[in-house]
């Protein structure tokens, strides 16, 4: 079992819910003893309840707290992330002001090739290690086999191959 000194999750705006769900279990298994979020500062839809549009790491933050984290567990990142790249930078330095020298990445498994390939380059020469936990398709995201029957499916999916080509030619 693979023990980290914190959980980032990803923001992945409406992902939340998946990448929230694994990280509880993650903690719950003693896997790390808190949770860090970062923020795309993205709204969600409409609140009755808060009668605003929170944003996804805020319901983020709460579906962390339903599955039995304590809030004083969670911390979410203050800056504004825009890109996998800036979570990355940004946990670098919050590792190394806050002594962190492993955390455990929990994306969604569409996502996890570029996330590890940009954290690891981002982690590169620091002391930090880095490792991720990805969540299995189904929850909020289409299954593998079926992914281009859905347009989020696309979205996300061919999307992210886009997006891997990218960051391989750029931040190489």
């Amino acid at each position: 079992m693979i023990r980290a000194d914190a959980l980032v999750v990803l923001s992945g705006s409406a992902n939340y819910i998946e990448r929230a769900h694994l990280a509880a279990q993650l903690f719950h298994e003693g896997r790390a003893p808190r949770v860090i979020l970062t923020n795309d500062y993205q709204p969600s839809g409409w609140s009755s309840a808060e009668q605003r549009n929170p944003l996804f790491v805020e319901r983020a933050k709460i579906e962390l707290e339903r599955a039995g984290v304590p809030g004083e567990r969670i911390e979410i990142l203050p800056r504004a992330v825009t890109s996998t790249h800036e979570e990355a930078l940004l946990l670098r330095e919050y590792a190394a002001a806050h002594g962190l020298s492993t955390l455990l990445i929990v994306t969604s498994a569409y996502h996890s090739r570029r996330s590890l390939w940009t954290f690891r380059r981002v982690f590169q020469e620091t002391e930090s290690s880095v490792g991720l936990c990805a969540v299995a398709p189904g929850e909020q995201t289409p299954h593998p086999s079926v992914w281009w029957f859905y347009r989020r499916g696309w979205q996300m999916v061919a999307g992210e191959y886009v997006k891997l080509i990218y960051y391989r030619m750029h931040y190489s």
